[in-house]
């Protein structure tokens, strides 16, 4: 098995520069890149740290089928989206295996009572959605808005924020947000 390949191969399908993956796992640029090239074959626990910045498992790095010379998916089923949920918020990526992706692009549902947390959510890029069903608190910065369907928003995700469904029914939202960090 070719690791470099493999690891370039997982890392664009992930959607990481080699610097991004670099920062993530405490390594350099260039450590990534030999690694890429061959031009080190990297030690059992270099390579689970290269892959905590995925965040991915040895098993799963060895495991995972792999096959770059398959075309790049372009129409994603709804049963192939990846399941991003935290709590009760549903959110569901669609694209996760387009190589170097640099929008993340969700449906996601919020139950009645649900949200995204306390804490105020901040990141660089940039933040869009359409409310498709139901209604949603938006809070940014210190403003907060009411999203009925059919309502949209972006905005500079560097500003805090986050989403609240304090309604009796279930909302429905279809966002994206760059760069593509999920």
């Amino acid at each position: 098995m070719d690791v470099g390949v493999r690891l370039q191969t997982i890392r664009k399908l992930k959607g990481l520069s080699q610097r991004e993956l670099a920062k993530r796992a405490g390594v350099t640029n260039s450590t990534i890149s030999m690694i890429e090239k061959n031009s080190v074959s990297p030690s059992i626990s270099s390579l689970k740290k290269v892959l905590a910045g995925i965040p991915m498992s040895l098993v799963e790095f060895f495991s995972l089928d792999v096959d770059d010379e398959q075309p790049t998916q372009v129409v994603y089923r709804a049963d192939e989206l990846t399941d991003l949920s935290s709590g009760a918020v549903s959110m569901k990526l669609v694209g996760r295996a387009l190589p170097g992706r640099h929008i993340a692009f969700l449906d996601e549902t919020y139950p009645p009572g649900s949200d995204t947390g306390v804490e105020m959510y901040s990141h660089e890029g940039e933040e869009a959605g359409l409310l498709v069903e139901g209604r949603l608190e938006l809070t940014v910065g210190e403003e907060v808005f009411v999203l009925e369907a059919g309502d949209s928003y972006y905005f500079d995700s560097t500003r805090p924020h986050r989403f609240r469904n304090p309604f009796e029914v279930p909302a429905r939202l279809i966002s994206a947000t760059t760069p593509a960090n999920f």
